[in-house]
């Protein structure tokens, strides 16, 4: 599958002229807890010819190619991911962090040492906060629950708290959230159902744990307070500024002046 994602991803860059300077794993995959049936989320970061950029009309800043129940690939033009990393927008940094990279380059792994810049735990919290709330209260209030909506609560809610306690972004795969922040007494709760999530369908269901629903409702409260203290940190453009301009000049050569 690998090969032919790389293969689709040369395709995407011949027919819309662009270079894609980063392409990884976004969901379950990279998370590291995929059903057997679950698709392949694929996001990339391109840059388009220095003309693009110097046009009066407004340019297309996304790239969506496919989405079917196999591959879901999508992607942002450069100027949108700067811009979103400087608003601490916390998929990029995800992105950023994937451990299932299908396409690199010089570009990319400057990116992933500016980063630092502008992340902020604050942005970081409040994002982890809403998706953990709003899996938790629109997928896990009946008796019985899909057993992927938990992990869909548990990831974002464990890595609220790694920001909280380590106060640096959180990695993308869960068993380095689960060994580090989930209390002992619960992961032999979590492990069986990763194993039962792991073997079964996407829509595969369970009865309701209430051990683990206290638990999410406690910590719930804790990241919200948490986040309401951490402090708002405005960051200049200068390092983004600088890494755009270089990279799209770079596009002089790969193009042509034309």
């Amino acid at each position: 599958m690998e090969d032919m994602i790389r293969k689709k991803l040369k395709e995407i860059e011949k027919k819309e002229n662009i270079r894609i300077i980063m392409a990884v794993e976004s969901g379950s995959r990279a998370w590291g807890f995929a059903s057997p049936d679950s698709d392949y989320d694929v996001r990339f970061v391109y840059v388009r010819q220095l003309k693009d950029y110097l046009r009066l009309e407004k340019t297309k800043d996304t790239i969506e190619w496919q989405l079917d129940d196999v591959l879901d690939i999508s992607g942002w033009d450069l100027k949108k991911a700067l811009q979103l990393m400087h608003d601490s927008n916390p998929s990029i940094f995800e992105w950023c962090a994937s451990p299932i990279v299908y396409q690199s380059s010089d570009a990319f792994e400057e990116l992933k040492r500016i980063r630092g810049d502008y992340y902020s735990r604050k942005k970081s919290l409040y994002h982890y906060l809403h998706m953990a709330n709003s899996n938790y209260q629109t997928y896990l209030q009946g008796e019985m629950v899909r057993i992927k909506k938990y992990f869909y609560v548990i990831r974002p809610l464990l890595a609220a708290m790694w920001v909280v306690d380590k106060k640096t972004q959180p990695p993308m795969l869960f068993s380095e959230l689960l060994d580090a922040e989930l209390p002992v007494g619960l992961r032999n709760i979590v492990n069986e159902l990763l194993e039962k999530k792991q073997k079964m369908p996407e829509m595969g269901m369970a009865s309701k744990i209430k051990e683990l629903d206290d638990f999410i409702d406690r910590q719930l409260i804790e990241v919200k307070k948490a986040a309401d203290a951490e402090e708002t940190i405005k960051r200049d453009w200068k390092l983004l500024n600088e890494f755009f301009c270089r990279v799209v000049c770079e596009s002089i050569g790969e193009y042509g002046t034309n």
